[in-house]
Order: C-alpha cells, then structure tokens, then sequence
C-alpha cells in the first residue's frame, strides 16, 4: 500500500512535470544515442564472431519488430550463451539504456524466473533467468538509423536510435509472475510494486461521481489489448481526463506515468514527460475494468496523444502482472525515422 510519505510525495508530481525543462534537442538525443551506440559496439566487441552473427540483424529486417513477452524461442543471442565478458557488456547496454531503478525492474523480472522454477510442479517450460536475448539491428556507429532490444519472457525493451532524433523507447513491456513472490528466499519480492500501488491509490481517490466513466468494464480483459501485432487495436481513449480531477489524484496520475517514463535514462524520460506536457497532461485519460481491489483480477489504462500505458493483474488469482509501455505514434521509431528519411530525401533532391 501507498504510505503517507509516498502520497505526500506524489502530490508534487505535477510540479516535477510542469518544471522539466528540455534541454537543447540535439545536446539530450545526442547524449543518450551516443552513450547507447558506445555501449552497444562493446558489447558486439565482446562476443565471439559467431555470436556476433546470431546477435545483428538488418536495420529494415521484420524481425525488429517482431516482440513478445511470452516463453518462445527467440532470436538474437541469450545471456547463457554470452562468456563472463559478453554478459557484462550485456548489462552495462541495458544500465547504459534504462534507468538505476528500471535497470532493477529488469533483473527483478529475470529473477522471477528463478522464483517459478521453483514453484511450478508441472512439466513443459523450463524456467530460466539467463534466457534472455540481447539483438542488435544495424550498425551501432551514428551514420544511419539503428535499435536494439532486450527480450525474454515478461520483457521485452525495444530502443531505436535515428540521426539527429529522439530515442524511441516503445513498445516497453515489463511482467512480473508472481507479482508478489509468496515463499523462498525472495519472499514478499514486489517488482511491480508502484505500477499496482499508485494506481490502486488513483483509483480510490476519482470523486464517485466519476465512477461510472472511470470503470469502462465489470472485469479485466484478461491481458493488455495492445500487444504484439495489435498495437492499433485501441484508437480511442476511454476513462476519464485528468483535467477532470481533484489536484492529488492528478497528481498520482502524473507520478504513475513517472513510473512508466522514468524506467528509461534521465534524459530519454525527460523528453518523454516533456512531449506529454506538450500535448496536454490534462487530456490524458485514465480508465479502470474490473473490482478496485488488489486480490481481485484488475486492468487499468492510461491513454493520450503520446502514449498509451496497460497494466492488467488477472492471472494466477491476480498475482501476475503484464504491464506495457506504447508511444501510439512512435512504436520503433516510426515516427523519428519517417522525418530521417525525409530529411535524406529531402538534401539528395538539393544537390
């Protein structure tokens, strides 16, 4: 649960929000692309040649696209296959990309896998924390576009870096399963813990007169309705604007997309929370399906112009967390790499 320290803090995330100032464009893109181009080529350095191949793909390949968050077989190369120094370029790629705590979320969410090998009785999937996949999609050196993502069941963090654009950084999945880890040595291990509490906060505090448009369904869908090959399938924001809201429930609403955003460098989530603020924190709109109650299955989503977040708690009597992270116009980049292109097309037609 929120404590008062906390909801006090969260009452100053709208203050935090209206206060983030851009830096020049060009300084912050070029910090985070160039701080994740070095740590992406020394990780490519140390791999074998063979795994060099399994891990790169073409820029344009479909397989960039080609995410999920389930137990499947992937491609790219697993951090069991990496040596001892493959592994630690591995993860200083992922701290050099995310955040202290999303760098945490993740090795949480590899952990958990430890966690069901020891709880599950049934045969079928074998649960591993070095089943992860590190893929690199073009080439790392600055002079064309290129990405690369992390994947393996319940993450998948997809990164696509363009000349002179912003880091893309969606889609962002992050699961957890148990949500709350109920024996073992990892005992009350919570690695969604601020998705679910901050969001049950929210809910609590919507004025009832709002509760009939804050509860879009009687019970969760089951799963996030916009994952892989459905990142469309939600076009319309439902629930209710934030604007519509007391100061500290919007307040929570802001902090919970801080959650979301701040997983990522400080620098790639500052221009994220600055694009919201842009487009209208105020439209933001946030909506509810299932009980208000955290041992009941629950969804909530938050949706606006520049992104769109699911969190869906229902599996395994609502102790197994999917959570996902879209910018509705920027998933892989689209959106910086159509202005790249067109910028290309753009100097060859002046010369």
């Amino acid at each position: 649960m929120i404590g008062r320290r906390q909801l006090l803090h969260g009452t100053v995330a709208t203050a935090v929000l209206a206060a983030a100032r851009p830096a020049a464009a060009a300084q912050v893109t070029d910090q985070a692309r160039a701080a994740m181009a070095r740590a992406a080529a020394a990780f490519l350095a140390a791999l074998e040649p063979d795994q060099r191949r399994t891990a790169v793909f073409p820029f344009a390949q479909d397989e960039r696209k080609n995410w999920h968050y389930v137990p499947r077989s992937r491609s790219g190369v697993a951090f069991k296959q990496m040596s001892a120094a493959g592994r630690a370029a591995a993860h200083e790629l992922i701290k050099v990309s995310l955040s202290g705590v999303g760098y945490a979320k993740a090795v949480n969410v590899m952990r958990l896998e430890e966690v069901l090998r020891q709880l599950e009785t049934f045969g079928g999937l074998v649960r591993d924390p070095e089943k992860y996949y590190a893929s690199i999609f073009g080439a790392p050196d600055g002079a064309a576009p290129w990405g690369w993502r992390l994947e393996g069941h319940h993450l998948s963090l997809n990164f696509t870096l363009a000349p002179g654009r912003a880091v893309s950084v969606t889609p962002a999945f992050f699961g957890a399963n148990p949500a709350e880890v109920p024996s073992g040595p990892q005992r009350g291990l919570r690695a969604l813990a601020d998705e679910q509490d901050l969001a049950f906060a929210l809910a609590r505090g919507v004025d009832p007169s709002l509760r009939a448009r804050l509860v879009i369904a009687a019970e969760s869908p089951g799963d996030i309705v916009s994952g892989p090959g459905r990142a469309d399938s939600l076009k319309t924001p439902a629930g209710v604007a934030l604007g519509e809201l007391g100061a500290e429930p919007r307040a929570l609403a802001l902090r919970l997309v801080e959650t979301y955003a701040r997983n990522m460098r400080s620098d790639v989530a500052d221009e994220e929370l600055r694009r919201l603020r842009d487009a209208g924190a105020e439209n933001l709109r946030f909506a509810w399906a299932g009980p208000i109650d955290p041992r009941q299955p629950h969804y909530y989503r938050l949706h606006g112009p520049t992104l769109l977040i699911e969190y869906d708690n229902s599996q395994n009597r609502a102790n197994h967390i999917h959570s996902v992270w879209h910018d509705p116009r920027n998933d892989f980049g689209v959106d910086p790499l159509r202005a790249h292109y067109d910028n290309a097309h753009e100097r060859v037609r002046n010369t």
